[in-house]
Protein backbone atom coordinates (compact mmCIF):
# COMPACT_ATOMS: atom_id res chain seq x y z
CA UNK A 1 0.00 0.00 0.00
CA UNK A 2 1.66 3.45 -0.87
CA UNK A 3 2.93 6.35 1.85
CA UNK A 4 0.75 8.47 2.79
CA UNK A 5 3.51 10.48 4.22
CA UNK A 6 1.70 10.51 7.41
CA UNK A 7 2.59 13.14 9.98
CA UNK A 8 3.85 12.07 13.82
CA UNK A 9 1.66 10.22 15.62
CA UNK A 10 -0.37 12.90 18.26
CA UNK A 11 0.63 15.82 15.90
CA UNK A 12 -1.93 16.96 14.38
CA UNK A 13 -1.53 20.39 11.81
CA UNK A 14 -3.07 23.52 13.09
CA UNK A 15 -6.36 24.35 11.57
CA UNK A 16 -5.60 27.73 9.42
CA UNK A 17 -8.04 31.21 9.52
CA UNK A 18 -9.00 30.09 6.13
CA UNK A 19 -11.08 26.66 7.60
CA UNK A 20 -12.10 28.63 10.34
CA UNK A 21 -16.10 28.07 9.71
CA UNK A 22 -18.46 30.66 11.33
CA UNK A 23 -21.85 29.09 12.15
CA UNK A 24 -25.15 30.97 10.78
CA UNK A 25 -28.34 30.71 12.92
CA UNK A 26 -31.35 31.12 10.83
CA UNK A 27 -34.60 30.31 10.52
CA UNK A 28 -33.92 28.23 7.69
CA UNK A 29 -31.91 26.14 9.19
CA UNK A 30 -34.41 24.76 11.09
CA UNK A 31 -36.67 25.25 8.90
CA UNK A 32 -34.22 22.63 6.95
CA UNK A 33 -33.94 20.34 9.33
CA UNK A 34 -37.35 20.04 10.55
CA UNK A 35 -38.19 18.92 6.90
CA UNK A 36 -35.60 16.51 6.34
CA UNK A 37 -37.03 15.07 9.74
CA UNK A 38 -40.33 14.85 8.49
CA UNK A 39 -39.90 12.94 5.59
CA UNK A 40 -37.87 10.48 6.97
CA UNK A 41 -34.61 11.49 4.62
CA UNK A 42 -30.75 11.36 4.78
CA UNK A 43 -28.27 14.08 3.85
CA UNK A 44 -25.06 13.74 2.69
CA UNK A 45 -24.45 17.17 4.97
CA UNK A 46 -25.04 14.67 8.26
CA UNK A 47 -23.35 11.78 7.47
CA UNK A 48 -20.64 12.50 5.90
CA UNK A 49 -20.20 15.27 8.05
CA UNK A 50 -19.78 18.15 5.60
CA UNK A 51 -18.48 21.40 7.38
CA UNK A 52 -20.57 23.08 5.16
CA UNK A 53 -23.81 21.81 6.18
CA UNK A 54 -24.84 24.56 8.26
CA UNK A 55 -24.44 27.31 5.41
CA UNK A 56 -26.27 25.18 2.99
CA UNK A 57 -29.07 24.21 5.74
CA UNK A 58 -29.39 27.95 6.48
CA UNK A 59 -29.85 28.82 2.67
CA UNK A 60 -32.47 26.26 2.41
CA UNK A 61 -30.26 23.38 0.40
CA UNK A 62 -29.38 19.75 1.06
CA UNK A 63 -27.70 16.59 -1.03
CA UNK A 64 -30.18 13.82 -0.30
CA UNK A 65 -28.47 10.40 0.15
CA UNK A 66 -30.46 7.77 -1.34
CA UNK A 67 -30.16 3.95 -0.64
CA UNK A 68 -29.82 4.26 3.59
CA UNK A 69 -27.16 5.28 5.60
CA UNK A 70 -25.30 2.59 5.63
CA UNK A 71 -22.43 2.11 3.20
CA UNK A 72 -21.19 -1.31 2.01
CA UNK A 73 -17.38 0.29 1.45
CA UNK A 74 -15.37 1.77 4.08
CA UNK A 75 -13.47 4.52 2.36
CA UNK A 76 -10.34 6.15 4.76
CA UNK A 77 -11.62 9.70 4.16
CA UNK A 78 -15.53 9.42 4.64
CA UNK A 79 -17.75 9.47 7.97
CA UNK A 80 -20.54 7.59 6.30
CA UNK A 81 -21.10 4.53 8.69
CA UNK A 82 -20.22 1.20 6.95
CA UNK A 83 -22.52 -1.58 7.88
CA UNK A 84 -24.81 -4.31 6.34
CA UNK A 85 -27.09 -1.86 4.50
CA UNK A 86 -31.26 -2.24 4.95
CA UNK A 87 -33.50 -2.75 2.12
CA UNK A 88 -34.21 -0.24 -0.13
CA UNK A 89 -37.30 2.04 0.86
CA UNK A 90 -39.79 1.95 -2.19
CA UNK A 91 -41.78 5.10 -1.11
CA UNK A 92 -38.10 7.06 -1.04
CA UNK A 93 -37.94 8.53 -4.32
CA UNK A 94 -41.62 9.95 -3.85
CA UNK A 95 -40.35 11.49 -1.00
CA UNK A 96 -36.95 12.89 -2.32
CA UNK A 97 -38.95 14.32 -4.79
CA UNK A 98 -41.85 15.61 -2.32
CA UNK A 99 -38.87 17.45 -0.56
CA UNK A 100 -37.03 19.23 -3.56
CA UNK A 101 -40.66 20.99 -4.30
CA UNK A 102 -41.37 21.97 -0.68
CA UNK A 103 -37.78 23.17 -0.77
CA UNK A 104 -37.89 25.18 -3.88
CA UNK A 105 -35.10 23.65 -5.54
CA UNK A 106 -33.71 24.91 -8.58
CA UNK A 107 -30.92 22.46 -8.76
CA UNK A 108 -31.11 18.95 -6.57
CA UNK A 109 -28.11 17.13 -5.97
CA UNK A 110 -28.76 13.28 -5.78
CA UNK A 111 -26.53 10.37 -4.04
CA UNK A 112 -26.15 7.38 -2.38
CA UNK A 113 -23.94 5.08 -0.15
CA UNK A 114 -22.44 2.67 -1.99
CA UNK A 115 -25.12 -0.28 -2.28
CA UNK A 116 -22.45 -3.19 -3.14
CA UNK A 117 -25.73 -5.73 -1.67
CA UNK A 118 -27.14 -5.16 -4.60
CA UNK A 119 -27.02 -6.45 -8.28
CA UNK A 120 -27.52 -2.95 -9.72
CA UNK A 121 -25.44 -1.38 -6.77
CA UNK A 122 -28.67 0.77 -6.38
CA UNK A 123 -28.73 2.30 -10.20
CA UNK A 124 -32.41 1.50 -10.56
CA UNK A 125 -32.94 3.50 -7.31
CA UNK A 126 -31.26 6.23 -8.86
CA UNK A 127 -33.44 5.99 -11.97
CA UNK A 128 -36.94 6.30 -9.64
CA UNK A 129 -35.97 8.89 -7.86
CA UNK A 130 -34.82 10.72 -11.14
CA UNK A 131 -37.39 10.08 -12.63
CA UNK A 132 -40.22 10.92 -9.13
CA UNK A 133 -38.01 14.44 -8.44
CA UNK A 134 -38.82 15.40 -12.53
CA UNK A 135 -42.02 14.13 -12.23
CA UNK A 136 -42.95 16.86 -9.62
CA UNK A 137 -40.61 19.37 -10.34
CA UNK A 138 -40.10 19.72 -14.00
CA UNK A 139 -37.83 22.97 -14.14
CA UNK A 140 -35.46 21.88 -11.44
CA UNK A 141 -31.60 20.88 -12.64
CA UNK A 142 -31.37 17.20 -11.55
CA UNK A 143 -27.37 16.36 -10.33
CA UNK A 144 -26.53 12.15 -9.57
CA UNK A 145 -23.53 11.79 -7.85
CA UNK A 146 -23.09 7.65 -7.63
CA UNK A 147 -20.90 5.18 -6.99
CA UNK A 148 -18.80 3.34 -9.67
CA UNK A 149 -21.35 0.59 -9.83
CA UNK A 150 -18.15 -1.81 -9.96
CA UNK A 151 -18.42 0.16 -13.69
CA UNK A 152 -21.07 -2.05 -14.80
CA UNK A 153 -22.58 -0.81 -17.90
CA UNK A 154 -25.92 -1.78 -17.12
CA UNK A 155 -25.83 -0.02 -14.10
CA UNK A 156 -24.70 3.18 -15.64
CA UNK A 157 -26.72 2.69 -18.35
CA UNK A 158 -29.83 2.44 -16.24
CA UNK A 159 -29.16 5.74 -14.17
CA UNK A 160 -28.31 7.33 -17.93
CA UNK A 161 -31.42 6.87 -19.12
CA UNK A 162 -33.44 8.75 -16.72
CA UNK A 163 -31.58 11.46 -17.87
CA UNK A 164 -30.05 13.59 -14.90
CA UNK A 165 -28.72 16.78 -16.68
CA UNK A 166 -25.20 16.55 -14.57
CA UNK A 167 -23.65 12.66 -13.89
CA UNK A 168 -21.14 13.02 -11.32
CA UNK A 169 -18.47 10.24 -10.00
CA UNK A 170 -15.84 11.47 -8.00
CA UNK A 171 -12.01 10.56 -8.05
CA UNK A 172 -11.32 11.47 -4.66
CA UNK A 173 -7.47 11.43 -5.06
CA UNK A 174 -4.81 10.68 -7.22
CA UNK A 175 -3.17 7.47 -8.37
CA UNK A 176 -0.88 6.54 -6.16
CA UNK A 177 -3.10 7.02 -2.83
CA UNK A 178 -6.11 5.62 -4.51
CA UNK A 179 -5.42 2.21 -2.49
CA UNK A 180 -5.29 3.72 0.89
CA UNK A 181 -7.78 6.36 0.40
CA UNK A 182 -10.38 4.65 -1.00
CA UNK A 183 -12.63 1.28 -0.34
CA UNK A 184 -12.73 -1.23 -2.81
CA UNK A 185 -12.69 1.62 -5.37
CA UNK A 186 -9.69 2.07 -8.45
CA UNK A 187 -8.32 4.95 -10.00
CA UNK A 188 -8.86 3.49 -13.67
CA UNK A 189 -12.61 2.24 -12.93
CA UNK A 190 -13.25 5.52 -11.71
CA UNK A 191 -12.20 7.26 -14.91
CA UNK A 192 -14.24 4.44 -17.09
CA UNK A 193 -17.56 5.44 -14.94
CA UNK A 194 -16.89 8.75 -16.29
CA UNK A 195 -16.14 8.00 -19.85
CA UNK A 196 -19.29 5.74 -19.96
CA UNK A 197 -21.34 8.86 -18.84
CA UNK A 198 -19.57 10.72 -21.11
CA UNK A 199 -21.00 8.66 -24.29
CA UNK A 200 -24.31 8.58 -22.92
CA UNK A 201 -24.57 12.27 -23.74
CA UNK A 202 -24.58 14.00 -20.49
CA UNK A 203 -22.78 16.92 -18.67
CA UNK A 204 -20.03 15.22 -16.94
CA UNK A 205 -18.39 16.31 -13.50
CA UNK A 206 -15.83 15.20 -10.92
CA UNK A 207 -13.64 15.79 -7.91
CA UNK A 208 -10.32 15.48 -5.87
CA UNK A 209 -9.74 16.36 -2.11
CA UNK A 210 -6.32 17.96 -1.44
CA UNK A 211 -4.07 17.50 1.21
CA UNK A 212 -3.56 13.65 1.92
CA UNK A 213 -0.13 13.87 0.22
CA UNK A 214 -0.57 13.90 -3.56
CA UNK A 215 2.09 16.31 -4.96
CA UNK A 216 1.21 18.75 -7.90
CA UNK A 217 2.29 16.62 -10.08
CA UNK A 218 0.14 14.10 -9.18
CA UNK A 219 -2.79 16.34 -8.95
CA UNK A 220 -1.82 17.59 -12.68
CA UNK A 221 -1.59 14.49 -14.05
CA UNK A 222 -5.64 13.25 -12.15
CA UNK A 223 -6.54 16.58 -13.87
CA UNK A 224 -5.87 15.47 -17.05
CA UNK A 225 -6.88 12.25 -16.85
CA UNK A 226 -10.23 13.59 -15.76
CA UNK A 227 -10.36 15.69 -18.81
CA UNK A 228 -9.39 13.13 -21.12
CA UNK A 229 -12.15 11.17 -19.97
CA UNK A 230 -14.42 13.61 -20.84
CA UNK A 231 -15.30 15.07 -17.59
CA UNK A 232 -16.54 19.30 -18.24
CA UNK A 233 -17.24 20.18 -14.47
CA UNK A 234 -14.26 19.66 -11.78
CA UNK A 235 -14.24 20.45 -8.04
CA UNK A 236 -11.11 20.41 -6.10
CA UNK A 237 -11.32 20.91 -1.95
CA UNK A 238 -9.39 20.38 0.85
CA UNK A 239 -9.68 16.77 2.98
CA UNK A 240 -11.02 17.28 6.58
CA UNK A 241 -10.53 14.75 8.76
CA UNK A 242 -13.72 13.93 9.85
CA UNK A 243 -12.71 11.65 13.12
CA UNK A 244 -9.42 10.49 14.72
CA UNK A 245 -10.44 7.37 13.23
CA UNK A 246 -9.69 8.01 9.54
CA UNK A 247 -7.08 9.60 7.55
CA UNK A 248 -5.13 12.70 9.03
CA UNK A 249 -4.84 15.84 7.05
CA UNK A 250 -0.74 16.20 5.44
CA UNK A 251 -0.90 19.62 4.08
CA UNK A 252 -3.57 22.37 4.69
CA UNK A 253 -3.96 23.73 0.92
CA UNK A 254 -3.54 27.40 0.50
CA UNK A 255 -6.43 29.52 -1.00
CA UNK A 256 -4.15 30.83 -3.38
CA UNK A 257 -2.70 27.05 -4.41
CA UNK A 258 -6.13 26.17 -5.35
CA UNK A 259 -6.71 29.28 -7.95
CA UNK A 260 -3.72 28.67 -9.68
CA UNK A 261 -4.67 24.65 -9.86
CA UNK A 262 -8.06 26.47 -10.70
CA UNK A 263 -6.08 28.50 -13.96
CA UNK A 264 -4.35 25.63 -14.92
CA UNK A 265 -7.48 23.31 -15.09
CA UNK A 266 -9.00 25.81 -17.27
CA UNK A 267 -6.35 25.80 -19.45
CA UNK A 268 -6.93 22.72 -20.12
CA UNK A 269 -10.49 22.59 -20.93
CA UNK A 270 -12.91 21.91 -18.36
CA UNK A 271 -15.95 23.86 -18.82
CA UNK A 272 -16.79 24.60 -15.20
CA UNK A 273 -14.09 24.48 -12.27
CA UNK A 274 -15.06 25.38 -8.26
CA UNK A 275 -11.31 25.30 -6.42
CA UNK A 276 -11.14 26.36 -2.76
CA UNK A 277 -10.12 25.13 0.80
CA UNK A 278 -14.26 24.74 1.77
CA UNK A 279 -15.47 23.46 -2.04
CA UNK A 280 -17.23 19.91 -1.85
CA UNK A 281 -18.63 18.12 -4.88
CA UNK A 282 -22.01 19.36 -4.08
CA UNK A 283 -21.50 22.80 -2.74
CA UNK A 284 -23.15 25.38 -4.24
CA UNK A 285 -23.10 22.64 -7.17
CA UNK A 286 -26.10 25.08 -9.30
CA UNK A 287 -23.28 28.22 -9.39
CA UNK A 288 -21.26 25.01 -11.54
CA UNK A 289 -24.00 24.22 -13.90
CA UNK A 290 -23.97 25.08 -17.51
CA UNK A 291 -26.15 27.29 -19.22
CA UNK A 292 -27.05 24.69 -22.16
CA UNK A 293 -27.62 22.38 -19.09
CA UNK A 294 -30.37 23.93 -17.94
CA UNK A 295 -32.19 23.02 -20.92
CA UNK A 296 -35.00 20.35 -19.56
CA UNK A 297 -34.53 17.02 -21.33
Amino acid sequence: MPSLNLPEPGVRPRLPEWLRIRLPTTDSFAHTRALLDELRLHTVCQSARCPNHWECWSKGTATFMIGGDRCTRACGFCAVTTARPLALEVDEPVRVAEATHRMRLKHVVITSVARDDLADGGAGHFRQTIEAVRALNPRTVIEVLTSDFNAQDASIESVLAAKPHIFNHNLETVRRLTPAVRSRATYDRSLSVLAKAKAGGTYVKSGLMLGLGETEAEILAAMADLRHSGCDILTLGQYLQPTVRHLPVTEYVAPETFARYAVRAREIGFMRVASGPMVRSSYHAEECVLPSAMRLQ
